[in-house]
């Protein structure tokens, strides 16, 4: 039966209730930090040898579409009228709007240490410490807007940059392209600040603290957040009917991409299915 994905800003009280119990119940369980293992394993840049799934690869999309069900599976079998909402981060640009609030996600991170003090998934609460990271830190942190150097959410604008190109990704397939709709929209970009960050990427640097770096999923915003870039290219695809995922096939061995990017019919670790496989969800879930 097909469900149904919510802008978390229409939550009423008793899902966003019923959205985090399934979250906390899922860290006591210690099927949480599996999720959090497994987006610091794939988080590997241009710069590495090897195969691309995660980041500055086509596969971008469809690896966190995957993510993101694996998440929403295992939720719902805590409780079956749970799912992700998403976070349309155009509209509901500030420190205390959706899903900043006491009864969701907790506020920013004090001045101090950055440290989240309010809302269920603060340290305090003792139902989510840290255990997987790239620091030794146990408690969650975030630096929304970036108080020492002021960041802005990306805009609707900037986002229609994204959604307007009708190729899904060109050569040579990584972080340096400037055409395409999968890097305008995870949004590596040149130069410094904004510039260097865009859509997705600048998102992740707007709230700081724990969503900078592999081990980001430790923020629960994490899901919310990619709940949005998926329904970003849902839309993308109904709005560039018969476009697909590129490339179509893979890169051969005198490309520099050679083994590097996971082509539409190949298998993308760490599951058994293919970009294609994933481009059609609509048996599976729907946008409100």
């Amino acid at each position: 039966m097909v469900y149904t994905r919510k802008d978390v800003s229409t939550l009423t009280a008793a899902e966003k209730r019923r959205f985090v119990q399934a979250m906390l119940e899922l860290k006591r369980r210690g099927e949480y930090d599996e999720f959090v293992r497994t987006h610091i394993q794939y988080y590997v840049s241009d710069g590495e040898g090897g195969l691309r799934t995660a980041h500055m690869a086509p596969s971008f999309l469809p690896w966190h579409r995957r993510f993101l069900l694996d998440l929403e599976r295992a939720l719902r079998r805590v409780d079956s009228s749970v799912t992700v909402p998403y976070w349309d981060w155009t509209r509901d640009r500030t420190t205390t709007s959706a899903p900043w609030t006491k009864d969701l996600l907790g506020g920013n991170g004090r001045r101090s240490d950055r440290q989240v003090m309010t809302g269920p998934f603060a340290y305090a609460s003792g139902n989510w410490t840290l255990t997987e990271g790239v620091t030794d830190a146990e408690f969650l942190t975030r630096d929304l807007g970036r108080a020492a150097a002021p960041l802005a959410l990306p805009t609707r604008s900037e986002l229609e940059g994204a959604l307007a190109d009708p190729v899904y990704d060109v050569s040579p397939w990584n972080s340096t392209v400037t055409k395409g709709f999968r890097n305008k929209l995870e949004g590596w970009g040149s130069g410094r600040g904004s510039a260097a960050w865009r859509n997705h990427n600048r998102v992740h640097r707007w709230v700081g603290g724990a969503m900078v770096g592999g081990a980001s999923v430790n923020d629960p915003v994490f899901w919310m957040h990619h709940a949005f870039i998926d329904l970003c290219w849902y839309r993308w695809q109904r709005r560039h009917g018969g476009a697909r995922y590129l490339p179509a096939r893979p890169p051969g061995p005198a490309s520099d991409q050679y083994e590097r990017v996971v082509a539409r019919h190949e298998k993308l670790p760490p599951w058994d299915v293919t970009p294609d496989q994933l481009e059609d969800v609509s048996g599976i879930y729907r946008y409100a």
